[in-house]
């Protein structure tokens, strides 16, 4: 097993079989279910594994522990992917005893009505819990990203146990770029809930953490103020990065044709950065990552049904209920005989805070005409004055 320090040692799982992360989110690198455990004079796994895993990871457990019998099972977070193995943990050792808060054994018993836990112990935020040399303290950290989520310090070797901020889709035995994947994983999951997340980061301020613990991707222990800035920026809405992301539907190749000429004039001006993505064919979760990295949108569509297409559609809605702000947003609008969908995007953004929308629109009727490339040459230099 992995030492993460001298006590600490990591005994999750990489599952390469599944296709969809909670039903939706593509993972082709797979996914990691992270579960650890601290030996001391009192032992403590923190959280169970998916189901699909539960022999490799008692295998685990037994590997490090040997013949002792942990003292605590603490659990940060019930999602299923870390809890589903409580009860075959506590079949394997029924006398431990299973920490949580309030929230957590509610949760538990909802998931799992037939569970009979032997030993509980309530904690409350603040609390702390003595292992020998290492001594924890319970952090509650609700809606990052469910109501009994919680986080644990320890301050003997200065580890952040930290559920599943700072997670990230991917296996562990898979080499890649943690920011691309753990952006995508950010606003997919928990991007809804950055106030929340301002607040972690606020009571993380006043620990002396030198190392990172999440429930899904690597650990992190070398340059922290790295992965903490990217969470600062994440979930205060701020830019990442300068430029500009074209998001586009198009039905017979006119609206994407209007999409690549923006494109095209952006670049030629000396935009630094322009992404661009076909909403029916590329990853949701990829555009919905861009459309948060860039301070500058653009939504391109067609009329359908007197509505947005439905891809656009979507697309606007993962957006907001994901509190999309802070942005400047340009529309290319096309309708054959009655475009409307500048008017009905404005409205889906009308609870969206700090949304600057750009004068120009491009509003095609059928195909590209010589009014369109006039508008399509404004809009780019207002995206760049901007």
């Amino acid at each position: 097993m992995n030492n993460i320090t001298k006590d600490i040692f990591y005994i999750g799982v990489n599952d390469h079989e599944l296709d969809l992360f909670e039903g939706q989110y593509d993972v082709p690198n797979g996914m990691a279910y992270n579960s650890y455990v601290i030996v001391d004079s009192k032992t403590a796994v923190f959280d169970t594994v998916d189901k699909n895993f539960t022999q490799p990871w008692l295998s685990n457990i037994k590997e490090v522990l040997g013949d002792r019998k942990p003292d605590y099972l603490i659990v940060q977070h019930v999602e299923p992917d870390h809890s589903a193995n409580i009860a075959s943990f506590l079949s394997e050792y029924p006398d431990t005893t299973v920490v949580g808060n309030a929230k957590t054994f509610a949760f538990i018993s909802s998931f799992y009505p037939e569970l009979e836990i032997k030993n509980t112990l309530t904690v409350k935020d603040g609390e702390k819990l003595s292992l020998g040399t290492h001594e924890l303290t319970f952090t509650m950290t609700p809606m990052i990203h469910w109501p009994e989520v919680m986080m644990t310090y320890d301050s003997t070797d200065k580890v952040f146990f930290s559920a599943d901020a700072f997670g990230k889709f991917g296996a562990l035995d898979v080499d890649e770029d943690w920011a691309c994947e753990a952006r995508r994983y950010y606003f997919g999951i928990v991007g809804k809930y950055g106030m929340q997340v301002q607040g972690l980061l606020k009571k993380a301020a006043a620990l002396d953490i030198q190392t990172i613990c999440p429930l899904h991707g690597p650990v992190l222990k070398e340059n922290l103020g790295y992965y903490i800035d990217l969470y600062n920026t994440w979930s205060s809405y701020g830019v990442e990065s300068e430029g500009v992301f074209i998001a586009y539907t198009s039905v017979y190749g006119n609206t994407k044709k209007a999409a690549e000429m923006l494109r095209e004039k952006l670049l030629e001006k000396g935009c630094p950065k322009v992404a661009i993505a076909d909403l029916a064919r590329e990853d949701m979760a990829e555009s919905v990552e861009d459309g948060f990295r860039y301070g500058k949108l653009v939504l391109a569509t067609t009329t359908y049904n007197a509505e947005i297409f439905p891809f656009m559609n979507q697309y606007i809605d993962w957006l907001v209920e994901r509190n999309y702000q802070n942005r400047t947003i340009g529309i290319i609008e096309n309708g054959s005989w009655a475009p409307t969908v500048a008017r009905i995007i404005k409205a889906k953004f009308e609870k969206s805070k700090n949304i600057t929308w750009l004068d120009t629109i491009v509003s095609i009727k059928s195909a590209v005409k010589a009014e369109n490339i006039a508008q399509i040459e404004a809009m780019a230099d207002e995206l760049i004055k901007k």
